[in-house]
């Protein structure tokens, strides 16, 4: 294939694959209710206002920013300067949010959310976008209900973990089955 026919090639597939990050106002899970993207919460993080996810339920919040995603977990700081350039938000769980009652419980969160942050860039560090997204849903799989995972839509862990939602989408159907083609 000579170089011009490569470069149109290339460009076509950027073009086809690669949209604008924009985000649907509700989820259609797959049980057919549609769930809201927390427009509640994400007014409540735009404050200003520093909140803490709560450390004693199984919940957290996944931040949509404008070409990734964030989860921060239980026992994680949400919302102040950090999350100002948030556009989505999605909880996880019966999520449950705090307000810090000292300096000492805020910085505590912020060195929670910075773990939730390094465990996620751990994940993404893998070069082989297959292994990523099933790392990432072992995960989410380990803390939370399957059921709720699997309602999660794949674009969800394709930002999470940056890789295409095709990608994501064939790994959660190809992985259920066991062929063992993603292990690490």
């Amino acid at each position: 294939m000579d170089s011009e026919q490569r470069r149109r090639y290339q460009t076509a597939m950027v073009s086809t694959y690669y949209s604008d990050t924009t985000f649907p106002d509700r989820f259609v899970m797959p049980d057919g209710t549609e769930q809201s993207q927390g427009s509640d919460i994400l007014t409540l993080l735009q404050t200003g206002k520093v909140f803490i996810v709560n450390s004693r339920r199984r919940n957290g919040l996944i931040l949509f920013k404008r070409y990734h995603a964030e989860f921060a977990g239980p026992g994680a700081a949400v919302g102040g300067d950090y999350d100002c350039d948030c556009q989505k938000a999605l909880p996880i769980g019966n999520l449950s949010l705090l307000t810090p009652e000292s300096y000492e419980e805020r910085q505590k969160a912020y060195l929670i959310r910075r773990q939730w942050i390094r465990l996620i860039k751990q994940i993404t560090e893998n070069p082989v976008p297959q292994q990523r997204v099933q790392k990432i849903l072992d995960q989410f799989e380990q803390y939370f209900p399957p059921e709720m995972v699997a309602s999660l839509p794949d674009f969800v862990f394709a930002l999470l973990v940056g890789v295409l939602p095709q990608t994501a989408g064939m790994v959660r159907r190809l992985g259920s089955e066991g062929d063992g083609r993603f292990n690490y």
